[in-house]
């Protein structure tokens, strides 16, 4: 499932490789056809986005967005469960689920992190990876409004993956998601 590879690198912390690799990227989401054409293209904003920037531009925006910016965090369980206790039991399990499956994290890695996430669907049966993705779709819609509120590309990213996962939010999950603080990065008084 090379489409799953493509998001997880997409999603992740941008680097020169990955800007040089955006033509196969966009050959494999082709050539697979995981993602279709109309969904494909709510990638593209990001995909020409990263094909015409500064890679040191590109990386300043990634870390003010997902790194300094707690409402757009990059770890799914950061919006279900915040700071409390469920949240290491969650990984602790979803941990569990990746060595069971035969996926082992860079030690710096903590499992509940998108581009890992996506990296282990990739190894997964595509009706497998497509219904975990489905799992956090109450989470991936969140980050796509708060991405497309800051008229951000990587909106797009999450857009593809909601359609991807063919999956409707139940009224709980999206009640259950972590509320926006409307805290800036940049703001200095908060």
């Amino acid at each position: 499932m090379k489409s799953f590879k493509v998001l997880s690198a997409l999603a992740a912390y941008p680097s020169e490789a990955m800007i040089e690799a955006i033509p196969a990227m966009r050959q494999v989401l082709e050539a697979e056809g995981l993602l279709t054409a109309p969904n494909r293209r709510f990638i593209e904003p990001l995909l020409a986005d990263l094909a015409g920037g500064d890679v040191m531009d590109l990386q300043e925006r990634y870390v003010f967005l997902f790194d300094r910016t707690r409402s757009l965090s990059l770890h799914l369980f950061e919006h279900v469960h915040g700071d409390s206790r469920d949240r290491g039991q969650a990984m602790v399990d979803l941990k569990q689920v990746y060595e069971e499956a035969g996926f082992h994290l860079a030690s710096s890695e903590l499992p509940d992190y998108i581009p890992a996430f996506l990296e282990y669907l990739s190894m997964r049966p595509a009706d497998e990876a497509v219904a975990l993705l489905g799992e956090t779709v109450h989470i991936l819609i969140t980050l796509a409004e708060r991405l497309e509120k800051r008229s951000s590309p990587y909106a797009g990213l999450f857009r593809a993956m909601i359609a991807l996962s063919k999956a409707k939010p139940k009224p709980e999950d999206m009640a259950a998601i972590v509320a926006d603080d409307g805290v800036q990065p940049d703001d200095l008084e908060a």
